[in-house]
Formats: C-alpha cells, sequence, structure tokens
C-alpha cells in the first residue's frame, strides 16, 4: 500500500484581503460584523500582515518527507490548502494508508474533534477509501517535552543568574468556552499534565511555575481561565515582576503568538513594570521534525490482533 502523512493546521490568512473570507470559514457562514474584521485585520497588519502558518507546516511537511522518506502533505482545517482538497489529492496520488498529525499536542472535542469530523467528510467523497491511522493527542510526547523545556530553559537563561529565583513560568494555551468541562473534555487536564511535567524536567519548584489561558474569544458564555492578561496584572501587585510566557499549546508562531503574547500581553505587562521573556516556537526547528518522525513511526505501527 502507497503510504502517507497528512499534516493538519488550523489556518490562516495569506494577507489582510483573505481576512473576511477567513473569517466567513471560521464562523461557519455566518456574517461577521465589521468592527470584528476591523480588530482581526489589526492584529494580523501588526506581525506583518498574513499567518506565518502554512509556510512553517509546509517547511516542516517538506522536511520530515525527506527523513522518513514517505510523501508528507498539508491540509488546513480554516484556510487553503483545505483538508478536502488535500485528501482528494492524496486519493488521485495513490495513497491508501496515512498517518494523520495535528500540529497541537492536546486533544478537545473543539479542536483536534474538528479536525478529525472535516477529515471523515472528506473522506467520505473519495471513491477509494484510505487507512486512516489518526494520533489524537500527544502531549506527553518525549520529544515534544524535551524540545519545549529546552526553549524555555534558554529563555530562563535572558534573567541574570542572581534574579532566576524570582522568575516565574507561566505555561499558557489557547482557552476554550468552559462548557467542555461539563462533557469530561481531556483539554484542561492534558495541558496541566503537560505544565507538570515541564516543570519537572526544569526542576521548578511549585512557588516558580504556574498555568494560564490566553486568547479567549468574546462569545458571551464563560471560557477556562485564568486568562493570562488578568494573571498578570494579579502577579504584578503581589510583587511578582520578572516572567517566562511559554505558550505549550502551540507548536508554531500564529497571530496568538505573535500578536497575543508579543504586542497584547508586553503591552499590560509593560503597563504594570512586569518583564516577560517568551521562548521561541518550536515551528520547523530539527527539534519539531524529529517529533513528528516519532509520531508518525508510532501511528504505522502494526497493530496487534486481540
Amino acid at each position: 500500500m502507497k503510504t502517507a502523512v497528512l499534516l493538519l493546521a488550523y489556518g490562516g490568512p495569506n494577507s489582510l484581503e483573505d481576512i473576511p473570507a477567513y473569517l466567513l470559514d471560521i464562523r461557519g457562514g455566518r456574517e461577521t460584523p465589521q468592527e470584528l474584521i476591523d480588530e482581526i485585520s489589526h492584529r494580523y497588519a501588526a506581525i506583518g500582515g498574513a499567518s506565518p502558518l502554512l509556510r512553517i507546516t509546509q517547511s516542516a511537511a517538506a522536511q520530515l518527507q525527506e527523513c522518513i522518506h514517505l510523501p508528507v502533505y498539508v491540509g488546513m482545517r480554516h484556510w487553503r490548502p483545505w483538508i478536502k482538497d488535500t485528501v482528494a489529492q492524496m486519493a488521485a496520488d495513490g495513497v491508501k494508508r496515512a498517518a494523520v498529525i495535528c500540529m497541537a499536542p492536546h486533544y478537545s472535542s473543539l479542536s483536534i474533534g474538528a479536525y478529525r469530523r472535516k477529515l471523515d467528510e472528506a473522506l467520505a467523497q473519495i471513491d477509494q477509501p484510505i487507512e486512516i491511522n489518526f494520533v489524537e493527542s500527544w502531549h506527553t510526547q518525549p520529544d515534544y517535552l524535551n524540545a519545549v523545556a529546552a526553549n524555555v530553559r534558554d529563555a530562563l537563561q535572558r534573567y541574570a543568574p542572581q534574579e532566576r529565583d524570582d522568575v516565574l513560568v507561566v505555561f499558557t494555551a489557547h482557552s476554550l468556552p468552559a462548557f467542555i468541562l461539563e462533557r469530561g473534555d481531556p483539554y484542561d487536564h492534558q495541558l496541566r499534565e503537560t505544565a507538570q511535567r515541564l516543570a519537572e524536567k526544569l526542576a521548578l519548584p511549585a512557588d516558580c511555575w504556574a498555568f494560564s489561558y490566553q486568547s479567549a474569544a468574546k462569545t458571551g458564555v464563560p471560557w477556562l481561565g485564568p486568562q493570562i492578561e488578568d494573571y498578570i496584572v494579579e502577579l504584578a501587585h503581589s510583587g511578582r515582576k520578572k516572567l517566562v510566557v511559554a505558550p505549550i499549546g502551540f507548536i508554531a508562531d500564529h497571530v496568538e503568538v505573535l500578536y497575543d503574547i508579543d504586542i497584547g500581553v508586553q503591552h499590560i505587562a509593560l503597563e504594570h513594570g512586569v518583564r516577560v521573556e517568551r521562548p521561541p516556537m518550536l515551528n520547523d526547528s530539527p527539534a519539531m521534525v524529529t517529533i513528528l518522525a516519532a509520531l508518525t513511526e508510532q501511528a504505522l505501527q502494526p497493530r496487534s490482533v486481540p
């Protein structure tokens, strides 16, 4: 059987002109208020006018393909190349079996579950079936933990040795509506497990690390918290003014990192006399390729028959 890998990512506009159509897709075809279009356009303009997510994901895919000697495809949930178009191309290329990896380590029915639904819709539209080996989560994958820990350690090194005992490492991830907890969704648990394991790798005492959410949308319903902006103000009032803010729910640079952290959070931190350092994202680094290769190998292992 011809075997391949499919990397799935959220998607992002390639230009400011794409934003209305991009938001329309995210909102399931519902009309987007002009003030929201303007706000999102402002954020993308502030980070250069486009999302780097597609370029980063395609670069990681190309390196992974060279590493594992299997074809690697890229599909986006909310922009081009659409998942349905990529799956159609895989079928046309004769792919019969694929490892599918979402470029996000933590499972939620609202995130990874949505990728799976899009994938299933695409698979239903092709004539020849493709056997799918779907990686649902990889929040404790050893190479991932090691790579993130190394980047956090480098960020801590930006503080002088005599300052490091006063630094608080705050791990963050994209917030989701709080009702997922009532459904038994594992998202919050997985994130906190990742944060705990990273703290152990970094030998951080309990009072030197924390977890917070970021990038909550204004939808009129409660979202998971605390939100990083509010948390920074609270920390400033308590005298904690040296932070490393480490997004662990994100793999690549995107607006939630480049704007929400690097601009929004930094602005609030500056107002309250707080210094914030951020580790780099894994992006298309050799460490990220190693992670993807390990996930691919695991996904394609022969399944034991009971």
